[in-house]
């Protein structure tokens, strides 16, 4: 809407209104104790675009006036709003924070625009509002902390960082007093950046609060750098409103031109003509680039020159940029260093004992950000409050609980997640502290909880949260190839912070109206909100709990919508609970044996009240007499996976044939087990795909395989003691995946191999004792892709070359 300069200009005008707001602030500042800082930074913001509006003197005042009408309204409305808000309202207090944060956002942006247009753009200027900024900064967190209590109803988000970028100078900002373990992943940087035949983008990354900026700034001010690039370097925040426009004007004040951005082909054109004319190498930082500002890092990508490096600053990796640089964690040394600096410690004597300090140091886990909230939390308190937090974190208390800051920061990541990511990621929690966290397991989960059926798709998950630095996906094949579909030897770990975010995230409701519940028991202790729910259904969809060698006895809990179960143990028995078959919506059920070995499980006849569940995963069992001992049917269940189990006496001279147990069972994996394969698998017609992996002591294969004949998958990995195929094989005609990858006792191929009539992948690789393939392999006319090595490459000459078709992979 176009600004009616008579009614603003003048006795009635704008500069009037302004004078008006910064008087209502003043007014807050005195009456509003919980919002001062965040007044005391707006007034002075006010008071420097107060002087900045036109006398009616001045031609196309209009012009000179444009955006700051919004700015008023906004500011009339809030200072009104905050004037009502009562210190016991909560929940109105982080809303109007949020909201003044916005705001004082807001008029920092147009101030910038404004300076820039009258050319006020002093340093003096400069500096005053990079110390309010400071001064902002700092006040958010007294803001939050101040509303702690509202923290479970009103997830932190974006309220403490700024939507744009900041207005200080295009110089790094100030080194900490004091910083510890940055050295070598220094070095490292410049190893990368500075040689003439190094990278040209650069992504440093890991989760918020590791030093991530701090680390770009000493690569600044390092004298080597400053050698090489002099005063062409660019530090400039971006945050998580990245704006190109706003990176471009920056880089122009630099060159000396003020331009009036049209639009973003305007901007794209200027950014083009500036690194043209960038003749001396220069060095840009780009620092805290989140996820979803690709699209600035791709026009800087587009115009890079050899002249000119880039470095970003991101908790994500951006991998199609070229080569990240992922900053670990503090080693102990470096942790207790800093822990004393930020503690204020120092070598003076201190009551506070080593053994405490080490204690609440080794619960911080090495993230910088962590040991310096928790160091300045404590500084000057009495050893009393010291023990408080020991003990407090020794009975499972979060640091999370009490560190706002900390948790801010981490919060940040997950509220730039979509719903569906952010549920994956919570999930993650699911599993014991400091576990790898296999991604069979997650993919069995998320198939029924996500409908992803596809491996591909959480695959596609887990790869985002590994981008964004929220888990780190594992693969441990030592040979590696893509496009395998094979996960059974990948997991995700994650730092014990990200997974204490999970942890405080499944306690923000009530039990009852929770998601997830997630349960640690130490002996039979209950949670006392377990002891206070007197037996009344949960609605979460899933649970999961997690006991330790002293566990005895299970208590009755009812969450008849649960959809998940996982199970984590330590005792040499145990036995499932007997409120299990009240889950009746129960889809996945996970067992892990967490304890020095084997365990034995009991109360499987409880399954067969679960008409619904679907997947089935054992960990580490010793005994599984669910099939001899009960006869129970379980016709639901699709896909079942023993892992380091023993499954000798699990099938077979039972009351129920396993057949009839699980009548329509499709998927079987085995892994680790140290017995022969029971024959009576082969009465699992419905069978489509059977995995055995790892199976050292699997020296044949039962003749009567040739009865699963709607087998579609075949793998039989790394069984190395294995020597011989049946030929009953091929009597396999919907087979189109054989895989005998590390089995290298295998001499041979089946003769008949030929009558395979659907095979189309063949996978062979460390099968180095073959001689050669039999004549019949020539009959597969389906077949595409044979996978080998350099040892097995040989045998596929006779594809060649008659049989043109036949993609042949030789893998390292």
């Amino acid at each position: 809407m176009p600004i009616n300069v008579a009614e603003f200009v003048g006795g009635a005008g704008l500069g009037s209104a302004f004078s008006i707001l910064t008087s209502g602030v003043q007014e807050l500042i005195s009456k509003a104790a919980m919002f001062e800082p965040l007044f005391k930074s707006i007034q002075s913001t006010l008071i420097a675009l107060d002087s900045l509006v036109p006398d009616t003197d001045e031609p196309n005042p209009a012009k000179k006036l444009e955006g700051l009408e919004e700015v008023r309204k906004m500011g009339e409305k809030l200072v009104s709003d905050c004037k009502e808000v009562s210190e016991w309202n909560l929940f109105a207090k982080y809303y109007f924070a949020v909201k003044l944060l916005e705001w004082n956002d807001f008029l920092k942006h147009q101030l910038r625009i404004h300076q820039l247009r009258e050319g006020k753009n002093t340093a003096s200027m400069v500096e005053k509002t990079a110390s309010t900024v400071e001064k902002t900064a700092v006040s958010v967190d007294s803001v939050l902390f101040s509303v702690k209590n509202i923290e479970k109803h009103v997830i932190l988000n974006k309220a403490a960082t700024s939507s744009s970028i900041s207005i200080t100078a295009l110089q790094p900002p100030k080194l900490p007093q004091h910083i510890v373990g940055l050295d070598t992943p220094l070095m490292e940087l410049k190893k990368m950046l500075l040689t003439d035949h190094g990278v040209s983008m650069l992504v440093l990354t890991a989760p918020g609060g590791c030093g991530k900026t701090t680390l770009a700034t000493m690569f600044c001010e390092d004298e080597q750098v400053k050698e090489k690039f002099g005063c062409n370097i660019f530090f400039i925040t971006v945050s998580q409103k990245g704006n190109l426009d706003l990176i471009v004007q920056r880089l122009c004040e630099y060159t000396g031109r003020v331009p009036t951005f049209v639009n973003e082909v305007y901007s794209i054109q200027l950014l083009q003509t500036i690194l043209k004319e960038v003749h001396n190498p220069s060095l840009l930082v780009l620092d805290d680039v989140w996820s979803g500002s690709e699209s600035i890092l791709d026009k800087f990508n587009r115009f890079k020159t050899s002249n000119f490096k880039i470095l970003v600053t991101s908790r994500s990796e951006f991998r199609r940029f070229g080569s990240s640089y992922h900053l670990r964690m503090l080693d102990d040394k470096d942790a207790m260093d800093l822990f004393h600096h930020t503690a204020s410690l120092g070598d003076r004597s201190s009551p506070i004992s080593e053994d405490i300090i080490k204690t609440i140091v080794e619960q911080c886990k090495g993230f910088p950000l962590a040991i310096t909230v928790v160091g300045r939390s404590l500084a000057g308190q009495p050893i009393e409050m010291w023990k408080k937090k020991e003990i407090e974190w020794s009975k499972g208390s979060l640091i999370l609980d009490s560190e706002t800051e900390l948790l801010f920061c981490l919060q940040s990541s997950l509220d730039a997640l979509d719903e569906e990511l952010k549920e994956c990621f919570l999930d993650l929690g699911s599993f014991p502290e400091d576990k790898q966290i296999p991604v069979a397991a997650l993919m069995d989960m998320w198939a029924e909880s996500f409908y992803l059926d596809e491996d591909a798709l959480c695959i596609a998950k887990l790869q985002e949260l590994n981008n964004r630095s929220l888990a780190n996906l594992v693969d441990t094949r030592k040979k590696k190839m893509e496009g395998e579909w094979y996960y059974n030897e990948h997991f995700v770990t994650q730092h014990d912070l990200l997974r204490e975010l999970t942890i405080y995230h499944s306690r923000l409701d009530d039990a009852e109206d929770s998601k997830r519940l997630i349960i640690e028991m130490c002996g039979n202790n209950l949670p006392n909100w377990w002891k206070k729910q007197k037996y009344q259904p949960i609605k979460a969809r899933l649970l999961s709990i997690s006991t330790d060698e002293k566990f005895t006895t299970w208590p009755d809990i009812q969450l008849p919508d649960a959809e998940v179960l996982v199970l984590n143990f330590q005792t040499k028995k145990y036995a499932l609970p007997q409120s299990l078959k009240k889950m009746k919506k129960l889809k996945v059920l996970i067992v892990t044996n967490d304890g020095f070995s084997r365990a034995e499980l009991s109360n499987f006849q409880l399954l067969g009240w679960l008409s619904n569940l679907k997947r089935i995963r054992l960990e580490r069992i010793s005994s599984i007499p669910f099939i001899t001992m009960n006869p129970t049917q379980l016709s639901s269940v699709k896909k079942i996976s023993l892992c380091n189990c023993n499954i000798r006496h699990a099938f077979g001279n039972g009351s129920i044939r396993m057949s009839d147990a699980f009548s329509n069972l499709q998927e079987m994996n085995i892994e680790n087990d140290f017995g022969e394969l029971p024959a009576e698998i082969c009465d699992l017609v419905h069978l489509k795909k059977l995995c055995i992996t790892n199976c050292f002591w699997l020296s044949i294969l039962p003749e009567r395989i040739r009865d699963l004949v709607n087998l579609e998958v075949l793998r039989l990995r790394h069984c190395t003691d294995l020597k011989e195929l049946p030929d009953s094989l091929g009597n396999l005609k919907m087979l189109y995946f054989l895989d005998l990858s590390g089995s290298f006792s295998i001499k041979e191929l089946p003769k008949d191999i030929g009558e395979m009539s659907s095979l189309r992948k063949l996978d062979i690789r460390c099968c180095r004792r073959f001689e050669e393939l039999p004549v019949s392999i020539l009959d597969l006319t389906q077949l595409e892709e044979v996978i080998c090595d350099e040892d097995t490459k040989q045998l596929c000459g006779r594809f060649s070359p008659g049989r043109k078709n036949v993609r042949i992979v030789v893998t390292k």
